[in-house]
């Protein structure tokens, strides 16, 4: 039954895995999470490695190379339990394969261990995991608009995302944000994004620690007249996030963004009855323009190429 399920996940999200084959992270993390695979059984190669099988076939795993990939495994099914989004889960796989590839290099030959382990550093250093770039109604902010645009009108509700780029799980959650705000977004209810990697006086004015020991990121924030009303996640005395988990249940029910978009609703009919007192025009006619600027995003203050 597990088997089935997981082939109809893997044919579901086939259209998209097929377009993240055509991008150089995924293509090259692909290939090193399979190295070892491949040169194990190689043919012309694997009779020249190394094997501790009592059979002295060199092209087969031995038990300890077994061992090594049942613990991978295991450790991939456990940090996978509170992925949310499909490329939390590729990110796993892949990230745990290059540890259990360079712990059998480094035991099959020392000299492939380094070589492998080299291709790893290269790979850190010069690619970089391609970033959302989806639709979304989101307003970028920088260290000198953020708090002009929290406090321009106490009618509107912000929700703030606090993210970095170089953090995977930011990168994750970006499609999850994205998709909340193109069902929420409204004139009374607002999304944001503040890069506190790049703006450190924003983390340190908001409190949210960049730290990876801290796992403060991603930290959603929820603005109401410029003042911070609740988080998630919550932070300890010792200021370690409380575990929490960023799926698009748990924020629609714990920022009560179905009762704040009702509200917020209610707030573009009260403008709109005023906009049209104040023009002295018919009843309806204001009201489908602000509807439409409603779901008109404003530009951002900073593009995502420039990010």
């Amino acid at each position: 039954m597990g088997l089935i399920t997981g082939l109809c996940t893997f044919l579901y999200h086939f259209p998209q895995i097929y377009k993240w084959l055509l991008k150089p992270y995924y293509i090259t993390s692909l290939f090193m999470t399979v190295a070892f695979l491949v040169v194990r059984k190689a043919p012309g190669l694997c009779e020249h490695l190394a094997s501790q099988r009592e059979d002295g076939n060199s092209c087969d795993f031995d038990w300890r190379e077994l061992e090594i990939l049942m613990f991978l495994s295991a450790i991939v099914m456990m940090k996978n339990r509170r992925a949310i989004t499909l490329e939390q889960h590729i990110g796993n796989l892949f990230l745990f394969s290059k540890v259990a590839n360079t712990i059998l290099f480094f035991r099959l030959d020392i000299r492939l261990g380094i070589l492998y382990l080299a291709l790893c550093v290269a790979f850190v250093m010069t690619c970089k995991p391609p970033l959302y770039m989806g639709p979304e109604y989101i307003k970028y902010f920088s260290d000198k608009t953020i708090d002009e645009e929290l406090q321009r009108d106490s009618r509107v509700t912000w929700i703030v995302e606090f993210y970095a780029n170089w953090s995977s799980d930011c990168q994750s959650f970006a499609p999850v944000f994205a998709d909340l705000s193109l069902k929420y977004n409204c004139a009374g209810l607002r999304f944001g994004k503040v890069d506190i990697g790049r703006y450190g006086e924003v983390s340190e004015r908001y409190r949210v620690s960049t730290s990876p020991l801290a796992k403060q990121l991603p930290s959603l924030l929820l603005f109401q007249g410029g003042r911070e009303i609740m988080r998630r996640p919550m932070v300890d005395n010792k200021g370690r996030a409380v575990s929490w988990t960023f799926n698009e249940e748990n924020i629609i029910r714990e920022f009560n963004l179905n009762e704040l978009f009702q509200k917020a609703k209610k707030l573009n009919k009260g403008r709109a009855l005023k906009g049209e007192e104040h023009n002295g025009t018919q009843p309806g006619e204001g009201s489908d323009e602000l509807h439409a600027d409603a779901k008109t995003p404003e530009q951002p203050t900073e593009s995502k190429k420039d990010q």
